[in-house]
């Protein structure tokens, strides 16, 4: 197969990984900068130019789109399924999944268990958004934040109120979540391709810290899920449509609760705690749904 791995750095651990599990399995690999491509769309003949050249005979991508270039990235990745290629996550399941708002309604569609949202538009009325999702503490979100950038757990009522206010006074869109305290500082990630939970490990934020990303000095251990937690991470995965997905959950009390489905998950952290080979199982996905 020729493959293209829509990516702006080749360095990246997930993007080298990939390279080097192709070409593992006797394939043809090219790392493409999705932002430098040019799309030409006519009808019956979509094309794109890179680098001097159309990119042609290509039978699959691999998207790793950065949430701040979703638009062009998703452009491109529709421009490559016009030309019948094969993405290991589509167009449409991208844009679902990176309007967090959109995919939390979705899922909540699905009855898939989430911690209690509320979204309003600039409200005024503040504190009825604090008490709708259980009062403080709880949790403040920018819906554009990415890698818990963006997050907020406001510990008090006022501190509640005066954070949302000042969000609104800027023009930023959040969202109000419930906090979960038994969840401690620890969430799970669940590795689906293809309709199954290939891994999962249980993220732990450093002391002090709420956010267990492991760009902000969380650290990572393997973990077995339940039942309950695995049918939940493959419902969120189905509900968006997406091939390969990294599904974010707390452990609660009412049972697993879906944070996030992140459609571009990082394969370092995922592939360290679990010692398993996640980027050679992508590449079999793409081996399995192009022949």
């Amino acid at each position: 197969m020729r493959i293209v791995i829509l990516s702006r750095n080749p360095k990246l651990y997930s993007t080298s990984r990939l390279v080097e599990a192709a070409e593992k399995r006797g394939h043809e690999v090219m790392v493409v900068d999705h932002l430098k491509c040019n799309i030409e769309i006519e009808k019956k003949s979509p094309k794109i130019f890179y680098k001097g050249e159309y990119l042609e005979n290509i039978d699959a991508i691999i998207p790793r789109i950065g949430a701040s270039v979703t638009f062009y990235g998703t452009a491109v990745i529709r421009q490559f399924e016009m030309m019948k290629v094969f993405s290991a996550v589509s167009s449409q399941a991208l844009v679902k999944s990176r309007d967090k708002l959109s995919s939390l309604q979705i899922l909540a569609r699905a009855g898939v268990g989430l911690p209690k949202t509320v979204f309003a538009n600039y409200t005024k009325d503040v504190e009825h958004v604090v008490e709708s999702v259980g009062g403080a503490p709880l949790i403040l979100k920018l819906l554009e934040g990415t890698q818990g950038l963006g997050v907020v757990l406001a510990e008090t009522k006022n501190a509640a109120t005066s954070v949302l206010e000042a969000f609104n006074g800027l023009g930023a869109r959040v969202i109000a979540q419930e906090f979960i305290k038994e969840a401690g500082g620890a969430d799970i990630r669940a590795f689906v391709v293809d309709g199954k939970v290939i891994g999962a490990m249980k993220r732990q934020g450093k002391e002090g810290e709420f956010r267990s990303n492991l760009h902000r000095g969380g650290n990572a251990t393997i973990i077995e899920l339940t039942d309950e937690e695995e049918k939940t991470a493959l419902k969120a995965t189905k509900a968006l449509g997406l091939g390969v997905a990294g599904v974010d959950m707390l452990q609660s009390s009412k049972g697993p609760l879906v944070l996030e489905v992140n459609s571009s998950p990082g394969l370092e952290g995922i592939e360290t705690a679990t010692g398993k080979d996640i980027a050679k199982e992508i590449i079999r996905y793409l081996e399995i749904h192009v022949e």
